[in-house]
């Protein structure tokens, strides 16, 4: 209890005593009734007097506790001074100060703890987001935004029904809220990019009623890369099924009789051979295209020159431009280094001057050129005047099995995977490759490859 109180009461006792001492001596001349009146207004007003100063002084000790109990999470608040202690309040005092350290650091951590998980949960690849009972947002990563296409961040309190418009998401969402069961499914939001993600949803505790937490894994890497397979192995199985018959067909002719025709027999042993030829090429190729996929360096790649490189491939399609009829031109062809691996070089040229040779026209021509760009850089042009390629067939030429003219491309004896084996040793040099096509006109595919460090041939 404060001094000032105390000395308030020992005064107020001190005047009650006094005044009623005055009584007991003026009690002779007083009659009995009055007397007794004024002893019991006295004790009345003593009461009362100690009554207020005893109510003030609690009234005040409340207000310092309970200011001090409201200010608990604020650390300046530790240090405020609480109401004089004395016996009676010392072991509340030091008890509200014990607690209040404790909840401080407990807040404290929780709230370090809560800061962490919302930059991990922001963070994430993954679209997180998380509803109550309402299905309104109660939390939604920027993962998630992108993945719908939004462009503000969504805010709490949010109705998904005004987030999300895929009834296949929502129908997911109030699966989970309602049944309280894990679910998953595989969405494509429409009016996206075509992104393709697996949704799993999983029940999520929202005192006093159970909401939803949902994780969106983009997955059309996976999604393409298994089309892609697809895609390969039916291509693959109906590449090798037409040499395959063939062979079997003409093979089941011979036995059958044909041995003893002197007239076919050989013609039917030659077609045999070209189809064998055929699918030796379709395996050469996809054993090359698969080395160049895997990332491999069997050696480390060394100075090329592109002189010698064109020259190479020159020579090896020099054979099949004089049955066709084209004419070959060598043009300006500069005298520079690249880095890589020889081989693969002439390999990617070559089939490049052979598609231009065989999809040409009798006496048409095919030019190759290197030069050295503005930039330093080296182009190597490889040009034709043959049939060209469709505007809509461009971007896909560089797909393994493409073919712009399926069956002219069979009957030249093309594999469909040698504009895709060019593609990936440029790419290996560091390079890039591009075309320019007119229909009816031919077509110029041009590589560009980064000079070797000491670039000029000596």
């Amino acid at each position: 209890m404060p001094t000032s109180i105390r000395i308030r009461l020992f005064l107020t006792s001190l005047l009650l005593f006094a005044c009623l001492a005055l009584v007991a001596d003026l009690s002779h001349g007083i009659d009995r009734t009055l007397l007794s009146f004024l002893e019991v207004t006295l004790c009345v007003v003593g009461a009362a007097v100690m009554t207020t100063i005893l109510s003030r002084a609690l009234t005040w000790r409340i207000e310092r506790l309970r200011a001090f109990t409201d200010n608990l999470l604020d650390s300046a608040q530790l240090e405020s001074p609480l109401p004089t202690e004395d016996y009676a309040t010392h072991a509340l005092n030091q008890s509200l100060r014990r607690m209040a350290g404790r909840i401080h650091e407990l807040v404290e951590s929780l709230s370090q703890e809560s800061d962490r998980l919302d930059a991990i949960l922001k963070s994430m690849r993954e679209g997180v987001l998380a509803v109550d009972h309402q299905m309104r947002v109660q939390f939604a990563n920027q993962a998630l935004e992108s993945a719908l296409g939004l462009k503000a961040s969504v805010t709490r309190g949010t109705p998904l029904v005004g987030v999300v418009r895929d009834p296949a998401f929502l129908a997911l969402i109030s699966e989970v809220v309602t049944t309280g069961a894990p679910a998953t499914r595989r969405l494509q939001f429409a009016g996206g990019d075509s992104a393709v993600f697996e949704a799993h949803a999983s029940p999520f505790a929202v005192p006093p009623h159970r909401g939803a937490l949902a994780i969106l894994h983009d997955i059309t890497g996976i999604e393409r890369l298994e089309r892609v397979r697809r895609d390969f192995v039916a291509n693959v199985s109906h590449e090798l099924r037409t040499p395959l018959a063939a062979i079997r067909g003409y093979a089941e002719t011979l036995l059958g009789g044909a041995l003893e025709d002197a007239g076919n027999n050989r013609r039917f042993v030659e077609i045999i051979q070209a189809q064998a030829i055929r699918l030796n090429n379709i395996a050469t190729d996809l054993l090359t295209l698969s080395d160049l996929e895997s990332g491999r360096k069997d050696v480390e790649p060394g100075p090329v020159s592109v002189e010698d490189a064109v020259s190479t491939a020159l020579f090896t399609v020099e054979t099949e431009a004089r049955i066709r009829g084209v004419h070959l031109i060598r043009g300006n062809v500069c005298d520079v280094m690249v880095t890589g691996h020889a081989i693969r070089l002439e390999q990617a040229l070559v089939n490049l001057l052979d598609n231009a040779v065989k999809f040409n026209k009798p006496g048409g021509e095919v030019r190759i050129e290197a030069s050295e760009g503005k930039d330093g850089r080296i182009l190597i042009s490889v040009s034709d005047t043959g049939t060209g390629i469709p505007s809509s067939d461009v971007s896909r030429i560089f797909e393994r099995f493409y073919r712009v003219d399926k069956a002219r491309s069979r009957e030249v004896g093309g594999t469909g995977l040698g504009l895709s084996i060019v593609k990936h040793v440029v790419e290996r040099m560091q390079g890039t490759i591009g075309v320019e096509s007119r229909l009816g006109q031919g077509s110029t595919f041009t590589i560009t490859i980064p000079p070797r460090s000491e670039s000029r041939a000596a």
